[in-house]
């Protein structure tokens, strides 16, 4: 971080070279970041010099490739431009802003794209290497599940407790379309061809000694994504971010799914345990066209439009893995026996499935499991008919799930085991069954999501026209009551043609549509319904109600076929946490709901509004506390708890390195299910490459492993729990005082509007969903956490991931609790990854860049809002370096360091263009579609180059 003085400045392209493992840590905060959470960090540390000359070497490489492109597609003036300015900004930021912000709207836009790419191009090379790395590390001291045993075998955990607790192992990552992914698809699709390409030259040369360099290929590659635009044109549709979540899903199907499960059968069975037949430590989940919250676009009809969708590509990878197994199970029954079971199984295909007579029987009438994997091929094409004619399964033809596909897969399994084929049966074999498992038929399973309010909405209406009560005025307790008889009951609310307004009749239709989709798709399709801005115990009974009308749950029958979720996201609503479980779970009714799932409640924890709420060290705080109500509340019913944590990608919406994340939970708050959201930039940053993708899937399942079986007791004295937690109440209590005073001042609207390009966002078009909650006033109190977050971050203000701390630490500290923080931060998890992510958070705040922005954009009388944020910037790291006893941010981290310090030298061109560009922006009357195009284009650049959007 910058507070004016000037950082020392490395040099060109080649200086963006840093360590594999850790350079991915300059996207501060990813949830799941892989080199932010240490993976192959020590790997790479013993050769670390070799790994950052081939990586820089690359970075180099690329970028000469880039310059030919400018030259070769716009002419050379635009390179000449582009090294004059990286020049200017290393010798003289002032003469560079001051060129910058004369340069004509079109050359800007080149000059923006230029840096974007080059961004974009420096990114997929880190992430290429750090894949590698971590490929290396792997073979060196195994992979995160491996260690993970490790330890559990060194804590001397009896087999029977590990075995309960890896059958009650259930993660799901949730994929979402949270608007934080600036680049387009066909963007990314083709920087992951160029991974590929860098790999398949790795590989070659750690084979043979060296490779081949192709730098046509990567030419060619080159020219595309120059010659693509970056910005969509318009905004995508629910169904075009599925297409965008399914990507990614299919292909996680097709390889990493597998190899995780894999790695997790290998460290139970060195733990002498295996997992039952039923497990399912690994699923999917997703919100897209289940998200009705605030996104009016999100309809019934859109919701059954996307799990078509997400089945039709399920079928596909579901395809790829039977035509694998087609081509490697050739054993013939003149050479081994194979079980009844399989021979009556295949009979009954045969006879059902005329189709497969002729060619293919005669071609493998000797090779029965070849046979039979044809049947079921031919399964699948017709239930992919079938799902799209919106029929019943016709037996034997179809399947109706994926517990019947399993079911087949099962059977080759167990006569392979039973005649000769071991090690393929627990090989290949046994990788698919997992994997139909993990993703089914439709890879993941659809959650919905819808504001409290609108469950209320529906019922006000219903009970005004019964004439029964007026709903409408009752408050908490006496709606708690009613609903809770209601639910009780059987009595339908409606006839079969509801007379409602437009808004609650979509919202009761979206519980008939669950129904419907359950029918048509398989019960698991849609398992949680989450009740967002859970205020009241009331909240949650409204929509059991409403699902209880749609015959999903029946409690006098003791029947649910979805689970009802709190969704807790601000800061009172997670002080309250204990008392409103407690409370819902005290209703008769809900209970007998809770017991038909399993005795299984969920709860969902929002980061992102209760960071923007109450300030980042409240919120954590508040979060931490909530888990343990939690937990003591659903221990008290009998109850287990699932915690569901709504994450977002940066540190101010709750991100950071998912396995410390879940380290870093109170004991006992996560007994084997866990839910996490995966959203934006996240996404293809964890999972575009199949390496990554592997090794971010593992250390999620890892450490919620470990957690299960070796964090159920408090590890140290409650005495010392109670010293830290007296002393993380004051520096909650004082930095949320601080963080209030910044967000309630009231110049600070006006002063967020003029110093941040947060107005741009929707332009963008990076998202389905408006960036404002529905009927929200022209303030900031209605904005959503991702522009919030945007905004500050373009401008490295980056206010919602440090603000307050510093007050809160320097409270603690003027109270002598200096030691107790010291040692909080040396053997308290949930401390020190609390400060790791302040220290990232920082290095990315840059108050140089920031005061331009308010300086060039903001009136006189709104600078004292940048001294304020200016003053506490400076505090806080005083504070953290006091507590960690660091001299520098990031000081145990060089080469991270480094890597952002040579970010900064080519961000800063940007930075300054965006400034400009704004400023012409607000101050010409005519709207101007080329300057727009220009400022979207550094917005895309500067998000590439901070790894972040919101």
């Amino acid at each position: 971080m910058r507070n004016g003085g000037e950082a020392p400045r490395s040099g060109a392209a080649e200086a963006v070279g840093a360590e594999a493992a850790s350079a991915d840590a300059v996207g501060a905060g990813r949830v799941g970041v892989v080199g932010a959470d240490g993976a192959g960090a020590d790997e790479v540390g013993a050769d670390a010099g070799r790994a950052d000359a081939l990586l820089r070497a690359d970075i180099r490489r690329l970028g000469e490739l880039l310059g030919d492109t400018l030259a070769r597609q716009e002419g050379r003036g635009l390179l000449t431009l582009v090294e004059e300015v990286r020049a200017l900004v290393r010798a003289d930021d002032e003469a560079a802003a001051h060129k910058l912000a004369g340069v004509d709207v079109g050359t800007a836009t080149l000059l923006a794209r230029a840096f974007a790419t080059y961004f974009h191009l420096a990114n997929i090379t880190e992430q290429a290497h750090r894949a590698r790395a971590l490929r290396r590390a792997r073979a060196a001291r195994g992979g995160w599940l491996e260690r993970a045993g490790s330890r559990i075998a060194a804590a001397g955990v009896p087999t029977g407790a590990v075995a309960e607790a890896a059958a009650r192992l259930a993660v799901r990552p949730v994929f979402t379309a949270h608007p934080t992914e600036a680049a387009r698809r066909s963007i990314l699709t083709k920087l992951r061809a160029v991974a590929d390409h860098l790999d398949a030259e790795a590989a070659e040369a750690a084979l043979t000694g060296t490779a081949r360099r192709d730098d046509g290929r990567l030419a060619e590659l080159i020219d595309l994504l120059w010659l693509t635009d970056e910005l969509r044109v318009h905004r995508p549709e629910p169904t075009d971010e599925a297409r965008n979540a399914v990507y990614y899903l299919r292909d996680l199907a097709r390889g990493p799914v597998g190899l995780v499960l894999e790695d997790l059968h290998a460290a139970l069975g060195g733990l002498g345990v295996a997992l039952p037949a039923t497990a399912r430590p690994l699923t999917f989940g997703s919100w897209i066209g289940g998200d009705r919250d605030g996104n009016p676009y999100v309809t019934p009809e859109v919701t059954r439009d996307v799990l078509l969708l997400q089945h039709e590509y399920g079928l596909q990878a579901a395809e790829d893995l039977v035509d694998d197994l087609v081509g490697a199970l050739s054993v013939s029954d003149r050479l081994r026996e194979v079980t009844p079971a399989l021979r009556a199984s295949l009979d009954a295909d045969l006879a059902a499935l005329p189709e497969i007579e002729g060619r293919l029987r005669r071609n493998y009438d000797s090779e029965p499991y070849r046979l039979k994997l044809r049947a079921v091929r031919a399964k699948l094409a017709h239930t992919r008919d079938r799902l799209a004619a919106g029929r019943a399964p016709a037996p034997g033809r179809e399947y109706a799930d994926a517990a019947a596909l399993y079911a087949d897969l099962a059977l080759v399994r167990e006569s392979l085991a039973a005649h000769g084929g071991r090690l393929a049966a627990d090989g290949r074999v046994a990788t698919a069954l997992r994997t139909v498992a993990a993703c089914g038929l439709g890879l993941a399973t659809l959650d919905i999501r819808e504001h409290a309010e609108a469950h209320h909405a529906v019922l006000a209406h219903r009970y005004a026209a019964l004439g029964e009560v007026d709903y409408a005025a009752l408050d908490r307790p006496g709606r708690t009551a009613l609903l809770g008889a209601e639910l009780a009951g059987r009595r339908p609310l409606w006839g079969a043609d509801p007379d409602l307004p437009a808004g609650p009749a979509r919202t009761l239709a979206t519980f008939t549509a669950v129904r419907q989709a359950q029918r048509r798709f398989g019960a698991d399709v849609v398992e949680s319904y989450i009740v967002s801005m859970t205020r009241g115990a009331d909240d949650v009974l409204a929509a059991a109600v409403l699902a209880r009308e749609a015959g999903l749950v029946d409690p006098p029958a003791g029947r649910a076929s979805i689970g009802l979720v709190p969704l807790l996201e601000s800061s009172a609503e997670l002080a309250a946490a204990g008392p409103l479980l407690d409370e819902l779970l005290s209703v008769p009714a809900y209970r007998r709901v809770v017991a038909a799932r399993g005795d299984v409640q969920e709860v969902m924890l929002g980061y992102s509004d209760s960071n923007k709420d109450a300030g980042i060290a409240s919120a954590q705080w508040g979060i931490h506390r909530a888990q343990r109500a939690l937990r003591g509340a659903a221990a008290r019913h009998g109850v287990r708890l699932r915690l569901f944590h709504g994450r977002g990608g940066t540190i101010g919406r709750g991100g950071g390195p998912t396995h410390e994340a879940i380290l870093a939970q109170p004991y006992g708050t996560l007994d084997g299910a866990i839910k996490l959201t995966e959203q934006g930039e996240v996404i293809s940053d964890k999972y575009t490459l199949p390496g990554l993708a592997r090794e971010n899937l593992e250390l999620t399942v890892a450490a919620a492993l470990e957690a299960t079986v070796l964090h159920r007791e408090p590890t140290v004295p409650a005495a010392q729990v109670a010293r830290w937690d007296g002393a993380m109440d004051v520096v909650a209590a004082a930095s949320f005082e601080a963080y209030r005073a910044l967000v309630d001042h009231p110049d600070l609207p006006a002063y967020f509007w003029a110093t941040t390009p947060a107005s741009l966002l929707g332009a963008l078009n990076i998202g389905s969903r408006p960036a404002r909650r529905p009927d929200a006033g022209a303030g900031l109190g209605g904005l959503r956490a991702i522009p919030w977050v945007f905004g500050w971050t373009q401008s490295r203000q980056v206010v919602p991931g440090w603000f307050g701390v510093g007050a809160g630490l320097a409270a603690a500290r003027a109270a002598g609790l200096g030691p107790v923080l010291r040692e909080m931060y040396a053997d308290w998890r949930f401390f020190r990854t609390f400060l790791s992510n302040m220290e990232m958070t920082l290095a990315k705040t840059d108050l140089t860049i920031a005061r331009r922005y308010v300086e060039s954009l903001a009136p006189p009388s709104l600078w004292p809002v940048f001294d304020t944020v200016r003053a506490e910037c400076e505090r806080t790291v005083a504070e953290v370096l006091a507590v960690t006893g660091q001299a520098a941010l990031l000081d145990g981290q060089p080469a991270l360091r480094r890597t952002l310090a040579v970010r900064d030298s080519y961000l800063e061109p940007l930075h300054h263009l965006q400034v400009a560009l704004l400023s012409q922006h607000r101050t010409v009357d005519r709207a101007d579609d080329a300057r727009e195009r220009a400022l979207l284009t550094t917005v895309n650049g500067i998000a590439a180059g901070l790894r972040n959007t919101g």
